[in-house]
């Protein structure tokens, strides 16, 4: 299966992997046919991009790195929890607190490692693509598996994961409390506005700290994630080990996420591009070993991305190599001239240096093109 912008889509094709709602229920199932009506809905509810069938990539398989059941309960209880806590016709945090939330995101958490242990530690690229969701809990979602992958493959415990887990998945737990208007203002924040923004650390610490059941290290993640290592972070400019392993770790791929989502005041960057940023911060925002780590183990060209060559060919990306992630393996489907090639071919990138990749389907604008 290849992945084809919304903005590409033609009615006949089917699809290839399945379209979730922000509760994680199937919209649309594999093999379904398109229509003029359907593409015209998944535009409307703002899905980026979708897996087609195609008879030349027929071999390539995205696995989920997520159970559907999985996704469905995880999803459930975030949305459910944050709209609880969010909503503001109750006190803002209720006599006894919100003991639920230790017991509910603990069986979560339980069904998210078992997934995870099950596998093979993968290259994962979870973009905004064929979900349709509410940032905050896609987010949430995303963050929480990038992290709990790269806990893994730094050599943490079961134990240590759980609290690394359930600490990511409400890291973003305090942004319940900050305006709507704030949150989903397209423009750049002004200094309140930012200060307001900034004040979800210690509105999420306070929340999780609080529950019996919430390890009190899940609620350092909460706070601490947007420290770092040069003391330009915040809240408290911490700098160096003042800042636990997991908010380091938790730091990494929230930035990560939030610069390959779309939001309503940035459209989203390239995997590739979103790596580099994170370099640029390599020893003075970010620990250099965590993001060694983060590079081997994000896959910055996900099978089935549609890709265009410095040569001027087209193709998909059938093949990752671990050690060189960068550098995949392109299933050549067009060529120099933009003509469609009989018998489609595989290319090497790791054998052909001189050519690399520019562009990525249905992100064509120049600020986007690859350096």
């Amino acid at each position: 299966m290849r992945l084809v912008p919304v903005s590409m889509l033609q009615s006949g094709m089917k699809i290839g992997k399945k379209i979730f709602s922000m509760e994680g229920v199937t919209l649309l199932a594999e093999g379904v046919e398109l229509t003029d009506k359907l593409i015209s809905r998944l535009k409307e509810i703002d899905i980026g991009y979708v897996y087609i069938q195609d008879k030349w990539t027929e071999d390539i398989i995205i696995p989920e790195v997520l159970h559907e059941e999985t996704r469905r309960k995880a999803m459930r209880a975030i949305r459910s929890n944050f709209q609880r806590i969010s909503d503001p016709s109750s006190s803002s945090h209720p006599v006894g607190g919100y003991r639920h939330l230790g017991r509910e995101f603990s069986a979560v958490m339980d069904s998210i490692l078992e997934d995870l242990s099950g596998q093979e530690l993968p290259m994962i690229m979870l973009m905004d693509m064929n979900t349709t969701d509410h940032f905050l809990y896609k987010h949430s979602l995303n963050v929480c598996v990038y992290t709990l992958i790269l806990g893994a493959a730094s050599g943490m415990t079961q134990d240590q994961l759980k609290v690394l887990g359930i600490g990511s998945l409400l890291h973003d737990i305090g942004k319940t409390q900050i305006p709507v208007k704030v949150l989903m203002k397209p423009g750049k924040l002004d200094d309140e506005e930012f200060n307001q923004m900034k004040n979800h650390t210690n509105i999420g610490y306070q929340i999780l700290r609080e529950e019996c059941d919430i390890p009190l290290l899940a609620a350092h993640c909460a706070l601490q994630h947007h420290e770092r290592l040069n003391g330009t972070g915040y809240p408290r400019g911490l700098k160096g080990s003042e800042i636990h392993e997991y908010a380091q770790y938790l730091g990494l791929a929230d930035s990560f996420d939030a610069m390959t989502s779309h939001r309503v005041y940035k459209p989203a960057m390239l995997p590739h591009q979103a790596m580099e940023v994170l370099y640029t911060g390599s020893g003075t925002l970010f620990d250099q070993h965590k993001l060694e780590i983060f590079r081997d183990k994000v896959a910055i060209y996900p099978p089935g991305m549609s890709v265009r060559l410095s040569t001027g060919e087209s193709g998909v990306i059938c093949k990752i190599h671990p050690m060189m992630p960068h550098r995949p393996v392109v299933r050549v489907m067009t060529g120099y001239n933009g003509e469609a090639l009989r018998a489609p071919y595989d290319l090497d990138l790791t054998k052909v240096l001189s050519t690399v990749i520019t562009h990525v389907e249905g992100l064509e604008s120049p600020e986007l093109v690859a350096q």
